[in-house]
């Protein structure tokens, strides 16, 4: 059985170039439905049997911990834990 631990998260650290900032879990997922949304012409291929930007988004941030935003150019996100 799996540490319940590794289900916690108190943020997140997003990194976009020449940018990073601590989200919590509602910013991180309102960022990627806001991003999403322009991009459901051109979604990655694990999102485009998703029906609704929320399970997108959803999906994205607890399956991924990054997304192509164009050439060379990533939006990265990592769990912060700030307590043991």
């Amino acid at each position: 059985m799996s540490d319940s631990i590794m289900h916690q998260q108190d943020g997140f650290i997003v990194l976009e170039p020449n940018k990073q900032e601590f989200l919590t879990y509602e910013e991180l997922l309102e960022k990627l439905k806001n991003i999403l949304s322009d991009r459901q012409d051109d979604l990655p291929r694990e999102l485009q049997n998703i029906k609704f930007l929320e399970s997108q988004a959803k999906y994205l941030m607890e399956n991924f911990c990054d997304l192509e935003m164009g050439p060379d150019t990533y939006l990265q996100w990592y769990v912060v834990r700030l307590e043991k």
